[in-house]
């Protein structure tokens, strides 16, 4: 398997290096050169199977041999192993043919636990392999942080660098991370918003000179394909439990970064049988507004009770934005230089191709809190805001009843109390591994949303000047 880049000016990767790598040479993002593909028979064969064993089905083509087969299945079966629950993403019912596919069953309780517990454990692979140290800087809105400290916090081979937004993130999330003891962890809130952070990650990958030539710098954020890998393997659980690939789903997934659901686009083009994708949204809504108007326009970010979607530079839209574009890497290159300071319109023909899949709802806070509210009456179920954003527009955006929708159920209620509490119900206890998380000691950096200020606070932690 070959990994290309987006914007088509950067050596063609393997596996191995593309999981180092992160973001392209050119700024691009890597990209199978060819997708696998499977038949309906194939697809069928794998009925029953345990999550990690489907996982290697999946997983084991994009690796390409990188791996050797019995370790990458030991990854798998070590990954899942540490979830709360047997089936790992379990299908939740609230209404007819209506599901929440529940993503929050891992050690942080959001979905980035699926990508970000393997990733951990790859990247230990890969290095002790080739006998190096890394340097892990991440951006989160919320949930990839506690994730990736999680996954990579027993290395010997990593030092990891954690940005959040200064009290733009709820006081779990914060505290999932900053309470995680770690000789190699390093959180660091930022004087910003998500958006800052996530171009700093950026600027560090274009320019690596600070490192001085003796560390690799690793992407965890979900511009790093692992991440992508990994998620597209829930899709087809999910489908297989519901009769596919001989009936077809509908999927709503709440999203900001547009990994989550290119996971889903990718499953499809590998075979799934896959009805509609929904893209749903916050008041930070430039999916919505890219899909349902075919226009790219930032707005200034709002500060939502849906934090983890509260993103206005959706990097991984680019993967996307490459097909619709033909795969040509210089055509994508061009728009995105422009996409960086003026609104564009997308390639009609490309995005009409592209809504012929995807549907786009945007829900904001106070509809978020009804939704919440109502499932609950209706149920009993306690829905997360984001996954409240999800359901609300799936109901919104539903082309066909007799085809089963599932919501991606992203993160579990307790993060988010001031959603839950807004919406008129109690927030639920933490569960028993967090019961204390309230009296840990936290440990974190509170900066200035400068470049230089975060690259010597690398450099005197890793070099110790």
């Amino acid at each position: 398997m070959k990994y290309i880049s987006t914007r088509g000016n950067a050596p063609e990767l393997d596996f191995e290096n593309v999981l180092l790598a992160g973001l392209a040479t050119d700024g691009g993002l890597y990209v199978p050169k060819e997708l696998p593909e499977y038949s309906l028979d194939e697809i069928r064969s794998w009925r029953g199977l345990p999550y990690s064993e489907l996982a290697f089905k999946i997983i084991k083509p994009f690796v390409g041999g990188a791996i050797e087969d019995d370790v990458l299945a030991k990854m798998l079966d070590e990954t899942y192993a540490g979830f709360g629950h047997k089936a790992v993403a379990p299908l939740a019912q609230i209404d007819s043919s209506e599901y929440v596919l529940e993503l929050f069953q891992g050690p942080t309780l959001a979905f980035k636990d699926f990508a970000l517990q393997l990733l951990g454990r790859l990247l230990d692979h890969v290095l002790v392999k080739r006998n190096e140290r890394a340097v892990i800087i991440g951006a989160t809105s919320g949930d990839t942080g506690s994730a990736a400290i999680e996954g990579c916090k027993h290395s010997d081979h990593v030092d990891i660098f954690i940005m959040h937004p200064h009290n733009r993130v709820s006081e779990v999330q914060r505290k999932q991370m900053t309470t995680i003891k770690g000789d190699n962890v390093f959180n660091i809130a930022v004087e910003g918003n998500f958006d800052d952070c996530q171009r700093m990650v950026k600027a560090c990958f274009a320019d690596q000179d600070f490192l001085r030539g003796e560390r690799r710098l690793v992407a965890v954020n979900s511009i790093n394909w692992a991440r992508i890998m990994a998620q597209i393997v829930y899709y087809f659980y999910a489908s297989l439990n519901l009769g596919g690939p001989d009936r077809e789903v509908a999927l709503s997934v709440p999203t900001g970064n547009f990994g989550d659901i290119f996971a889903g686009y990718l499953a499809h083009k590998m075979g799934l049988p896959v009805k509609q994708l929904i893209v749903a949204t916050n008041k930070n809504d430039i999916l919505h507004r890219a899909i349902s108007q075919n226009k790219y326009e930032k707005h200034p970010l709002a500060h939502t009770l849906s934090p983890s979607m509260d993103i206005v530079v959706s990097s991984n839209f680019e993967r996307l934005l490459f097909d619709v574009y033909g795969r040509d890497g210089a055509a994508l290159a061009s728009l995105m230089d422009r996409m960086n300071s003026e609104t564009v319109e997308f390639d009609k023909d490309g995005m009409a191709k592209v809504r012929e899949m995807f549907d786009s709802h945007a829900v904001n806070d106070e509809v978020t809190c009804e939704t919440i509210k109502q499932v609950y009456d209706e149920t009993g179920y306690l829905l997360d805001p984001h996954t409240a954003i999800g359901v609300k527009a799936a109901r919104e955006c539903r082309r066909d009843a007799t085809v089963p929708m599932i919501t991606l159920g992203t993160a579990h209620p307790v993060k988010f109390a001031e959603a839950i509490e807004k919406a008129g119900l109690e927030t639920p206890q933490l569960p028993h591994h967090l019961l204390d998380l309230f009296e840990r000691e936290e440990r974190y950096e509170v900066m200035e949303n400068e470049l230089s200020n975060l690259q010597n606070f690398v450099v005197k932690t890793v070099f110790g000047d």
